[in-house]
């Protein structure tokens, strides 16, 4: 019988799967003129305000995984409306090489319920009022968030046109 040109050969290792980029998803969830923000406790970006999101699990889709974080990371239940971006997060070490790559489905949805507590990873959570966000001495963001943010919350303006 011939053998799957595509499968390793008789005693051969299979291929290791790459370890990046990985999928990830986040969602900037408004209550009227605010945003829920979450602020990092761990990994490279601890200490920073993000919005709430992480990895997709196997099987799950990108929509339900933006919920599921964002009712893991702050309690708050909430609503998608739609897709704002895919975002690339890129770290790298000193020397140049790759630390970390997510590539990031980020959704954007409105508040139904419950109040901003911060989960096991995060130290702080909360809805903060979208000009707020501006002041780096009190929301130092991650890269990108800002602008993600405020196409988030024009998307939404035009889904009530």
């Amino acid at each position: 019988m011939p053998r799957d040109p595509k499968s390793p050969g008789e005693g051969a290792a299979p291929k290791a799967a790459p370890e990046w980029p990985r999928c990830a998803a986040s969602a900037a969830i408004f209550r009227g003129p605010a945003v829920l923000l979450i602020r990092r406790g761990k990994g490279a970006l601890t200490g920073l305000w993000s919005l709430p999101g992480g990895h997709i699990e196997p099987g799950e889709t990108a929509r339900a995984a933006a919920v599921r974080e964002v009712r893991e990371e702050t309690g708050v239940e909430a609503e998608l409306s739609g897709l704002v971006d895919v975002h690339d997060v890129i770290l790298q070490g000193s020397d140049g090489s790759l630390v970390a790559h997510y590539l990031i489905a980020v959704f954007c949805g409105r508040w139904l319920a419950g109040e901003p507590l911060p989960g096991g990873d995060e130290i702080a959570a909360r809805f903060v009022p979208v000009e707020d966000i501006a002041d780096a001495s009190r929301y130092r963001l991650t890269d990108g968030a800002a602008a993600l943010i405020h196409r988030a919350r024009e998307q939404l303006q035009l889904d009530r046109a």
